[in-house]
């Protein structure tokens, strides 16, 4: 390996209404929004290092878990200490289950359809 090229700055997630999506993200997440690089189009939630903003795609098709015609193309792992209490959270906040677990994880939709894990160790 010859050395890094560059570090991750950002993840962007597209969907039909940044802000709405972002504000779900906020909560599930505990990242603070930017207010100094959001606007009508892109919102951004700033953490320890990592961002993650949300940009205006009017035309989104989202996935539709599991089936193949309209694959996922990203998915986040949420680690979280109590599954249980984790998922009614979600699931309060807009997210819907999706079908599908494995050992330690189970699967949602975002408010935009998007798939995420709820990972978790028994």
């Amino acid at each position: 390996m010859i050395g890094m090229i560059g570090q991750l700055r950002t993840v962007v997630i597209d969907c039909p209404d940044p802000r709405a999506l972002a504000d779900f993200y906020s909560e599930l997440l505990g990242l603070p929004l930017d207010p100094g690089a959001s606007d009508d189009g892109w919102v951004v939630l700033a953490g320890s290092g990592h961002r993650l903003a949300f940009q205006r795609a009017l035309d989104l098709r989202p996935p539709s878990w599991p089936d193949p015609a309209r694959p996922q193309q990203f998915h986040l792992d949420v680690q979280v200490e109590d599954v249980e209490e984790a998922e009614k959270r979600a699931l309060a906040l807009g997210a819907r289950r999706l079908p599908g677990q494995g050992d330690g994880f189970r699967v949602y939709a975002d408010p935009a359809g998007h798939p995420f894990c709820l990972v978790f160790s028994d």
